[in-house]
């Protein structure tokens, strides 16, 4: 199964337009992201990964059907070990999956250019990790201090990462 691209979106827009939503439904996640992926724009539907330096539950979330879904993983924001590598991003771009938001670090860079698959991290590390199947999967995660939850919707873009209760156009 491939991925296909993302419809066209500016999260400039969608800002905008929700600058003044008060209702916690529109979210803007902070500026610290790099983008790894060999797609630089993608949406879908959120699942969510909260795990801790293992990345047990990521290896079984993109060995799973993507069905055009982000994967946000709750990293707890460590850089000493990376959570997404060559293997997982070429696993998420065979089984659908839009894109990956890693709040962690990743590693494999020309891989996961050459990935077609979406995704973001804090950093690149080469060290891999232990592997103890210790995590959380589809719960609230707290990414960077910004609620996400299963289901949501998440747009990245060259100028950000926006999440929405409900799907935005």
């Amino acid at each position: 199964m491939t991925t296909t691209p993302s419809p066209a979106f500016s999260t400039c827009d969608f800002c905008d337009t929700f600058k003044n939503d008060a209702s916690g439904a529109f979210r803007v996640l902070p500026p610290v992201w790099r983008d790894f992926g060999g797609i630089s724009t993608f949406s879908g539907p959120v699942s969510t990964v909260q795990c801790f330096e293992d990345n047990s539950l990521v290896k079984a979330a993109v060995d799973s059907p993507g069905l055009g879904r982000v994967l946000v993983v709750d990293g707890g924001g460590s850089l000493r070990r990376a959570l997404v590598g060559g293997n997982l991003a070429a696993a998420a771009a065979r089984n659908g999956w839009a894109g990956l938001v890693v709040d962690g670090c990743v590693r494999d860079v020309a891989e996961l250019a050459a990935s077609a698959v979406g995704i973001r991290a804090l950093a690149a590390m080469p060290l891999p990790t232990e592997k103890r199947g210790q995590g959380q999967r589809d719960s609230a995660v707290q990414i960077q201090g910004v609620w996400v939850r299963p289901g949501d919707w998440l747009y990245a873009d060259a100028d950000g990462i926006v999440v929405s209760s409900t799907a935005l156009r």
